[in-house]
């Protein structure tokens, strides 16, 4: 790592303490830059250094972008849209002293390395004006990377920028095709340097995850794993090539905000059967994300996960609100003992899940609803003497959480999930109240001028 000293302010007497420009030369794409600050007080008291905190550059240019845009080389099931999978084998040789992953795609992605996930953020690269501005993520894999032979595997799900958005069963709103664009910057202890890249190299297939949408959920047939697929040695012989794409990288930008993670778990509250006989676990908790389970069954067994937020006054399950949204994750069992799934490119607004199909007694341990929101960090609480306030504040807090997922939306559950601009501008300043929404809005305000009408209007959503 280069340690040379890029830049100091020096002492600057001002009353301003935040926000103070940065003067030094230029900053490099693909760079670490170390940081630390004093100051001093109206008396000349000068404090002790802070801690050493960092930020990573990420690639500043066009040309910085090796890698090109790939998509599955074989003739996709338009109907179902089975997500893709890719793999890369790469030779690490050399002592690696950094290793920075840049990964982007047309629709969603989860990559791993050797077997390992790339980061703990789900949804990624989160919902832009995609033909405008498309997010990618940097993530330092410099651990995942072992010296020899290496695997990088990464999956893709329809997401915003192709799967059904808003209402008639509208698709495709930013482009038909799912694509990755994946570098690689690695450095070696010896000063030389290699490079990964998504190009014509690449392997694809099709695994377990048989559809995804967001409003209709996803269905996983675990008798179609490719085991060990992303893992080194797998034999990919039969795997289709991939195809080579020209789309553009003027509109590449780094992440602005914080990412969607998972937070939050529930285990149930209470497993009952409702008049209809159905078989309902109630979370005690109306949150935003999906249900982990834990099953053991026979090979083909199909399992379905409902989700709603209330019962009906019988105390049935209630989904007429969700409209045209299934809102059902369906696996099916491979049946080699115990399975665990859980969905990737979907996701739920719910407090109740009917299970259907599951043999045996529902226990409360095979079941974890998990909590998915943007990492914001908590700024400001709200306790009283009165109950019913307390628990309107933990209404909000909550309605904050299951709204918040990378932009500001209307409602979690049903067969929308937009991003209404009227909803948000009345919401935005108990969302600064709660959470530090700065990066949250700024983002997602910049996707706003970026569809911003000729007239000077911005539209509803």
């Amino acid at each position: 790592m280069d340690k040379s000293n890029v830049w100091s302010s020096r002492k600057v007497v001002s009353g301003e303490s935040v926000h103070i420009p940065y003067a030094g030369a230029a900053l490099q794409s693909d760079k670490k830059y170390i940081w630390r600050v004093r100051v001093w007080d109206n008396k000349g008291n000068q404090s002790a250094w802070s801690v050493m905190a960092s930020f990573q550059m990420g690639l500043l240019k066009t040309s910085d972008w090796k890698a090109k845009w790939i998509e599955p080389g074989f003739v996709e099931d338009t109907l179902m849209r089975p997500s893709p999978i890719f793999r890369k084998e790469f030779l690490a040789d050399k002592k690696i002293i950094s290793a920075r992953a840049f990964i982007t795609a047309h629709g969603l992605y989860e990559a791993q390395i050797n077997g390992k996930r790339i980061g703990d953020a789900y949804l990624t690269p989160g919902w832009t004006s995609y033909n405008k501005r498309l997010q990618y993520q940097v993530y330092d894999v410099t651990t995942l990377i072992k010296n020899g032979v290496n695997v990088i595997g990464v999956t893709l799900g329809s997401g915003w920028y192709r799967g059904t958005l808003a209402w008639d069963g509208n698709k495709n709103s930013y482009g038909k095709d799912i694509s990755l664009l994946c570098q690689i910057n690695i450095k070696y202890s010896d000063g030389s340097s290699d490079v990964v890249l998504s190009n014509e190299n690449w392997k694809c297939s099709i695994g377990s995850i048989r559809y995804s949408e967001i409003y209709n959920g996803e269905i996983i047939d675990a008798r179609d794993k490719k085991e060990g697929w992303m893992l080194p040695g797998y034999d990919d012989s039969k795997w289709s090539n991939v195809k080579v794409e020209t789309f553009p990288l003027d509109n590449l930008i780094a992440t602005y905000n914080e990412q969607v993670k998972k937070h939050e778990t529930f285990k149930p509250k209470r497993i009952f059967t409702t008049p209809k006989n159905e078989k309902v676990i109630d979370f005690g908790q109306n949150l935003v994300g999906w249900v982990v389970v834990r099953v053991e069954g026979n090979a083909g067994d199909t399992i379905i996960i409902s989700h709603a937020e209330v019962l009906d006054k019988e105390g049935n399950f209630y989904t007429d609100n969700l409209r045209a949204a299934k809102a059902q994750d369906i696996y099916i069992l491979k049946g080699d003992g115990e399975e665990i799934f859980e969905p990737h490119f979907t996701w739920h607004g719910f407090q109740f899940i009917k299970v259907e199909g599951y043999h045996g007694e529902l226990k409360p341990e095979n079941f974890t609803a998990v909590a998915l929101y943007s990492d914001m960090e908590t700024t400001g609480t709200f306790t009283s003497s009165n109950t019913l306030i307390n628990q309107l504040q933990h209404n909000i807090q909550w309605g904050q959480k299951g709204n918040f997922l990378d932009v500001p939306t209307d409602c979690p559950q049903r067969d929308e999930r937009l991003g209404w601009t009227g909803d948000a501008q009345v919401f935005s300043r108990t969302a600064t109240f709660n959470m530090n929404v700065n990066n949250f809005f700024s983002k997602w305000l910049k996707d706003i001028a970026a569809e911003q009408y000729s007239s000077g209007s911005v539209p509803f959503v």
